[in-house]
């Protein structure tokens, strides 16, 4: 019975911390996501803004 239960305790623990470091993962790679599109979208304004001011 008591590996039994040390066995359940040490797939449990394994199970959470793979769930723990794919969330992570997932959290980085989205914020990541978000950082570049800011980045494309900063620098198509900076090219509009420069064109704008060639223009007037």
């Amino acid at each position: 019975m008591k590996k039994f239960i040390a066995t359940t305790a040490v797939v449990l623990t394994t199970a959470v911390a793979g769930i723990l470091t794919w969330r992570k993962v997932e959290s980085d790679r989205i914020r990541n996501d978000l950082w570049n599109e800011a980045e494309r979208v900063s620098v198509e304004q900076d090219m509009a803004a420069r064109k704008q001011a060639q223009h007037s």
